[in-house]
C-alpha cells in the first residue's frame, strides 16, 4: 500500500472518547474491564457449547459463531482505544487505519447478518417445527455461515477499496477514538460522493434488509405463539426468542443510529457515544444476554462445573 499516492498524510491523530485528562484513567480502567470480561465471556460460550453436546445444535452454532464475530469485532477497536488512553498523542499510521476499518467493517457486516441468521433459525423452529431439522441442516447452517462472512468481506473491501482512493490533506485529526467511515469522509480534500453514496446505500442494504428479514420472523413468530393454547408453551416459545430481540435491539439501534444519516447531518460526539455500544458494550453484554435467559446454556455450564469439581 503506497500511502503517498492517496494523501500527503502519513499518520493519523485519533482525539479519542473525550479530552480531559481527569477522565484518561478511570476510561482506561472501565473499557479494560469491559475488554477482558468480553474476551472472557465470549470465548467462555464458545468453549461452553463445544463442549456440551447437548448444544450441539443450529441455535447454538449460530451463536458461537456471533460470540467469535463479537470477539474479533471487539479486538479490533478496543487495545488500541486503550493504548489511546495512555499516551499524549493518539497516532495510528495509515496503513494501520485502513486495516482497522477494514476489518471493524467486515466485522460489523457480518454481526448484522449473523442476527438475521439466528433469527430465521427461531422462525423455523417455532413456526415449523416438524421441519426443523430438514431445513436447519449442517449444510443450511454452513450455507448461512458462509454467506455472512463473504458479505462481510465484499461490503468492507469496496468501502476500504473507495476509501483508499480518497486524498487526505485538509487535517491529521480524526473526530473519532477509531479509523471509522464518516470522520474519515471530513478529512478528504477530493470529492466523496460517491463514498457517501455507498455508505447510505450499503447500510441500508447491511442493516435495514437484515432488520426487515428479523421483523418479518418475529412476526410470524408471534402469530405462531398466539396460537398455542398452554400458557407454559407460550412461555417457552417467547423465552427462546427474548435474548435474541434483546441482542438485535441493542445493537441494530446502535449502528442504524450512526451510519443511516447522511455525514452532515450526523454528529461525531452523538456518534462516539453510538459507536461505544456497538463496537464495546454490546460485544461484552451478548454472552451475558443469552446465557442469563437461557436454561440450557445455564444447565451445561452446572454441568461441566460439576464435573470438574469432582475430578
Amino acid at each position: 500500500m503506497d500511502d503517498r499516492k492517496n494523501s500527503s498524510v502519513n499518520e493519523f491523530i485519533l482525539a479519542g472518547l473525550t479530552k480531559r485528562p481527569e477522565l484518561q484513567l478511570p476510561l482506561f480502567l472501565l473499557f479494560l474491564v469491559i475488554y477482558v470480561v468480553t474476551v472472557i465471556g465470549n470465548l467462555g460460550m464458545i468453549t461452553l457449547i463445544g463442549l456440551s453436546s447437548h448444544l450441539h445444535t443450529p441455535m447454538y452454532y449460530f451463536l458461537s459463531s456471533l460470540s467469535f464475530i463479537d470477539v474479533c469485532y471487539s479486538t479490533v477497536i478496543t487495545p488500541k482505544m486503550l493504548v489511546n488512553f495512555v499516551t499524549e498523542k493518539n497516532i495510528i499510521s495509515y496503513p494501520e487505519c485502513m486495516t482497522q476499518l477494514y476489518f471493524f467493517l467486515g466485522f460489523g457486516i457480518a454481526e448484522c447478518h449473523m442476527l438475521a441468521a439466528m433469527a430465521y433459525d427461531r422462525y423455523v423452529a417455532i413456526c415449523k417445527p416438524l421441519l426443523y431439522n430438514v431445513i436447519m441442516s449442517s449444510h443450511m447452517c454452513l450455507w448461512l455461515t458462509m454467506g455472512v462472512y463473504i458479505l462481510g468481506i465484499i461490503g468492507s473491501t469496496i468501502h476500504t477499496g473507495f476509501m483508499m482512493k480518497l486524498f487526505f490533506c485538509k487535517t491529521s485529526v480524526i473526530n473519532h477514538y477509531f479509523c471509522d467511515l464518516y470522520p474519515l469522509l471530513q478529512l478528504s480534500c477530493s470529492s466523496i460522493y460517491v463514498n457517501e453514496i455507498l455508505v447510505l446505500s450499503l447500510s441500508t442494504f447491511n442493516i435495514f434488509i437484515p432488520s426487515l428479514a428479523i421483523l418479518a420472523s418475529y412476526i410470524f413468530i408471534f402469530i405462531s405463539i398466539l396460537h398455542i393454547r398452554s400458557t407454559e408453551g407460550r412461555s417457552k416459545a417467547f423465552s427462546t426468542c427474548s435474548s435474541h430481540i434483546s441482542a438485535v435491539t441493542l445493537f441494530y439501534g446502535s449502528v442504524a443510529f450512526m451510519y443511516l444519516q447522511p455525514s452532515k447531518v450526523n454528529s461525531m460526539d452523538q456518534g462516539k457515544v453510538s459507536s461505544v455500544f456497538y463496537t464495546t458494550v454490546i460485544p461484552m453484554l451478548n454472552p451475558m444476554i443469552y446465557s442469563l435467559r437461557n436454561k440450557d446454556v445455564k444447565f451445561a455450564l452446572k454441568k461441566i462445573l460439576e464435573s470438574r469439581t469432582r475430578s
